[in-house]
């Protein structure tokens, strides 16, 4: 549900008359869940999770026929304890302002790069155990992220295609360039060529980050592609290639650094109007010895509306002997982290499976 409400500039001391400027809609999205988690070691409990739920505003204003601004405001919220890892500000998540017309839109904000936006063809279980950031966000380095201070140029549709441009200037307030916080080497590049007409949905990506003074450089290309093969099946795909350069720092050793590469395969089924069967295959293969891990997710998922849905799924991650992903460690906040370290040091879910399943219910609004 959207409720429309008419933002109006009210007279101040001269008792200026009210005059409407625009139209502002506000959404959000609850999405709960319950989930049994198990890294294969000492951690098997039980959680509830609030996933990237959200409360925003939304809004344009005509400028002349041929021109509009427009803007946005989001913010995270979590339904299981109400506090937010993303901090006591309000607009954690995308929120911008910007002018479109003919020709196209420059928006400029804190919001997803074009690179993040673009796994959405494969990205079947976002926000869910089983989210395919499990295995593609694995670097030690800033990638397929949220970047401050960005501006981004979007071209007008050509026959289903579009193009994002964006390139954030730094990270933080404001750029430092003494040695302490020194934040002048983290911009980053980001850009996509995107389709979606008919039974096809795909996108071509790439992102260069710079790196800073505690995580590594990163230079990536993705694809994905979804493919409507008859009305009730969808096929997915999914590549993405990483360089990742290390950092040293005076308290440890230089990161891993090396080429990643993460692919994978799944479908969606529509068994009925409103219920349909999902399933993903990925892996994720580093060219260090011992560090690859593949994740396969199942799940079914049923509609009560348009604004409604209940699913359920099951997802293991298969580790080699130095890693110890899961497949919820992504934009959810029940994600225990470090519960199989013992006293020692010693991680006892490395190169162990990892699985969750989950319950949830998400209700846009």
């Amino acid at each position: 549900m959207k409720m429309k409400l008419i933002a109006v500039a009210v007279g101040a001391a001269l008792s200026v008359p009210a005059v409407a400027m625009a139209d502002v809609s506000i959404y959000g999205r609850a999405h709960v869940s319950v989930d049994y988690l198990d890294d294969g070691a000492r951690y098997s409990e039980t959680n509830l999770s609030s996933n990237s739920s959200r409360l925003g505003f939304k809004g344009d204003h005509e400028i002349n026929p041929d021109l509009k601004a427009f803007f946005q405001i989001e913010q995270q919220i979590n339904f299981t304890t109400g506090s937010s890892s993303g901090g006591t500000s309000f607009a954690t998540r995308d929120t911008f302002v910007g002018l479109g017309g003919n020709f196209g839109a420059i928006q400029v904000g804190r919001f997803d790069s074009p690179f993040k936006v673009a796994r959405g063809p494969f990205n079947l279980f976002g926000d869910q155990v089983g989210d395919m950031n499990n295995l593609a966000r694995v670097t030690s380095g800033r990638l397929d992220e949220r970047y401050d201070n960005t501006i981004q140029y979007t071209t007008p549709d050509f026959s289903g295609f579009n193009v994002k441009v964006a390139y954030s200037m730094y990270q933080g307030q404001s750029l430092n360039i003494t040695d302490t916080g020194n934040n002048e080497d983290s911009d980053a590049f980001s850009t996509s060529l995107n389709y979606l007409g008919g039974p096809l949905e795909a996108s071509l990506a790439y992102e260069k980050v710079e790196e800073d003074t505690l995580r590594g450089e990163a230079d990536s290309i993705r694809a994905a592609v979804a493919y409507k093969i008859v009305d009730n099946f969808k096929l997915v795909g999914f590549y993405q290639t990483t360089d990742f350069e290390g950092v040293s720092t005076t308290t440890s050793a230089q990161r891993d650094q090396g080429t990643f590469d993460v692919y994978g395969l799944g479908g969606e089924f529509a068994v009925a109007k409103n219920t349909a069967l999902k399933a993903t295959w990925m892996t994720h293969n580093n060219d260090a010895r011992d560090r690859d891990a593949t994740m396969w997710v199942v799940g079914v998922e049923h509609k009560l509306d348009k604004a409604v849905r209940v699913y359920a799924n099951y997802a293991v991650v298969d580790n080699d002997d130095l890693v110890a992903y899961t497949p919820w460690s992504q934009s959810r906040t029940a994600n225990p982290t470090g519960q199989s370290i013992d006293d020692d040091g010693v991680n006892h879910a490395l190169g162990e499976k990892a699985s969750g399943f989950t319950v949830g219910l998400r209700y846009d609004f």
